[in-house]
C-alpha cells in the first residue's frame, strides 16, 4: 500500500511539473486594451534583474513571448500576460 501511495504522489508531482509546458499554437492571452499593456522593455528589465539573458520579446496571440536563458542557463521560450507579467506557460526546449 505504501508503494502505491508513493507512486501516486510521484505521479501527482510530475503532473504538476508538466502542466507548465504548453503547445506553442494553443497559447492565448485574453485581449487587453493597449493602454493597459505594460511595455515589453519593462518585462525584459524585470527578467534581466532576475538573472535571465533575454534574446527577444515579441507579441504572440495577445501574450508576450520571451526567448532567452533563465538564471540556470537553460534555454527558454516563455509566455507572459502583457498586463500582469504572470507566466502563462513555456514551450519545452530540447536539452
Amino acid at each position: 500500500m505504501k508503494k502505491i501511495l508513493s507512486s501516486l504522489a510521484l505521479l501527482a508531482a510530475a503532473g504538476g511539473a508538466w502542466a507548465q509546458y504548453v503547445n506553442h499554437d494553443t497559447v492565448r492571452c485574453e485581449p487587453v486594451p493597449k493602454e493597459e499593456m505594460r511595455p515589453q522593455m519593462e518585462l525584459q528589465r524585470k527578467l534581466t534583474g532576475e538573472g535571465w539573458k533575454v534574446r527577444q520579446v515579441k507579441n504572440f496571440n495577445g501574450c508576450y513571448e520571451v526567448y532567452g536563458f533563465d538564471p540556470q542557463g537553460q534555454r527558454m521560450e516563455v509566455f507572459f500576460h502583457p498586463k500582469t507579467f504572470e507566466k502563462i506557460g513555456e514551450v519545452k526546449q530540447p536539452s
